[in-house]
């Protein structure tokens, strides 16, 4: 890792999260896989630190099966169980059961739109929103769009998708430019287009 490059503040904490700062982080998503397996990694940080969560990413990948929507969308009561007993995971009954339930609701939700994808980035009108902040400290834990993306996913069923997860699930999947104007990536997300 180039030590010279400018970066946001966050990502210094660990090499895990350098890493996902400068390759994934803000990144526009636009494969429903990935869409989804984010909506998962988001939900499970509730409370924890992202660090946490990317030491974990591979084990929840596997216990996952890739994050495989259709699969985990028919885990049962036993599965749950199976996966309460994964120390390498991250163990908790209600996000474990709010990844199942927001499985069915995902499907539902391609099946409406076409793709996942579709009605996410139609919110947006398919254009990344570059926000511009120059301190870390501006940077806002909700939005006017994330309040309303997070009432809309709870009319349509699904479970820990509040606001504040929202608005970092919409960060992370690059709908919001949050990166820092300084930071290297910035310039370059703001270069790419929809």
């Amino acid at each position: 890792m180039n030590e010279h490059i400018k970066r946001c503040q966050w990502a210094l904490r660990s090499d895990e999260e350098i890493l996902y700062h400068d390759t994934q982080w803000g990144r526009p998503v636009f494969d429903d896989e990935l869409l989804f397996e984010m909506l998962v990694l988001e939900m499970m940080q509730a409370g924890l630190s992202w660090t946490t969560i990317l030491k974990k990413r591979e084990a929840m990948t596997i216990a996952f099966e890739g994050f495989d929507v259709q699969k985990i969308a028919k885990y049962n009561e036993a599965k749950i169980l199976e996966h309460l007993e994964n120390k390498e995971i991250i163990r908790n009954r209600r996000k474990l059961e709010a990844m199942v339930n927001n499985a069915k609701c995902f499907i539902n939700v391609q099946r409406e739109h076409g793709s996942f994808s579709e009605y996410l980035w139609s919110q947006v009108n398919h254009q990344v929103l570059h926000n511009g902040w120059t301190n870390e400290e501006d940077i806002p834990s909700s939005s006017p769009l994330s309040n309303e993306l997070s009432k809309d996913l709870k009319r349509k069923g699904f479970k820990f998708v509040g606001p504040v997860i929202m608005y970092a699930y919409l960060q992370a999947v690059g709908v919001i430019n949050d990166h820092l104007q300084s930071c290297f990536c910035y310039d370059e997300i703001a270069h790419l287009r929809s």
